[in-house]
């Protein structure tokens, strides 16, 4: 039996207490809380309170979904960012740690930065998610930089909704070429420019995705992007939408 867990990204309540955020996602049936790792934000790299923020959580009867953070594998440098991360997502029980392809686009650098971190990853059984993002919109893309570890329960995709659609790469291929190395989905809708809209509002095939996605068990988490867009509505109005898709599709 397959089986979706619903959550919500933090990226929708920006400068919101992790007590508060934790509150609004349970109150609309969330499982999990995705935490936004930002230097803005209660939950960032350095962290000293992650006891107290873990219990939060617990108290609401969640789980962490998953670390969103902004490390770019394609960037040149050292790895020391991305092992901060790997801290961190142990630091708070996080099963996973969702990073950008980013930087220059070098698939080779990323493979290399990923490489040096595998050993952290595997020691801690920490999942990395690479979104399909910024230089590598599409699944065709975003898979030559997983695939050479060949470990997909390691190392992993995070399907955005909107860029592989947005990119050319239709729901149905995305899928398809993602296979076993699909690790977690991102719910969102926008219009035409882009401006987020609330799932089933904009133009983003989400029911396609939703019957792509109903033999597949994971993460479904609601990404609102309010820190970026703080004219659109309270995280509540899209969470509504979200939990009525989910209710639709759900296998």
């Amino acid at each position: 039996m397959t089986e979706w867990k619903f959550a919500v990204s933090t990226l929708g309540m920006p400068g919101i207490p992790v007590r508060e955020s934790a509150a609004i996602a349970a109150a609309h049936g969330c499982a999990g809380l995705e935490l936004r790792v930002h230097a803005d934000e209660e939950v960032h790299l350095g962290l000293t309170n992650a006891a107290t923020i873990r219990e939060q959580i617990t108290e609401a009867g969640l789980e962490i979904s998953a670390l969103a953070s902004y490390v770019q594998v394609c960037a040149p440098g050292p790895v020391g960012e991305l092992r901060a991360l790997i801290d961190l997502a142990v630091q708070l029980n996080a099963p996973a740690i969702r990073v950008f392809p980013g930087g220059d686009g070098s698939d080779g650098r990323a493979v290399e930065r990923i490489a040096a971190v595998l050993p952290d990853l595997t020691a801690a059984g920490i999942r990395l998610l690479v979104e399909t993002h910024d230089s590598h919109l599409t699944a065709e893309s975003v898979l030559r930089l997983v695939t050479p570890f060949a470990d997909p329960a390691r190392v992993a995709v995070l399907w955005d909704a909107l860029h592989p659609w947005r990119a050319g790469e239709p729901p149905a291929r995305t899928r398809a070429l993602l296979g076993e190395y699909l690790g977690y989905f991102q719910l969102k809708d926008t219009t035409a420019d882009l401006t987020p809209v609330p799932p089933g509002e904009g133009r983003v095939p989400l029911a396609e995705c939703g019957r792509l996605l109903r033999p597949w068990s994971g993460w479904i988490s609601l990404e609102w992007e309010r820190a970026w867009h703080p004219g659109i509505a309270p995280v509540d109005v899209p969470l509504r939408a979200a939990a009525e898709w989910l209710a639709r599709w759900r296998g």
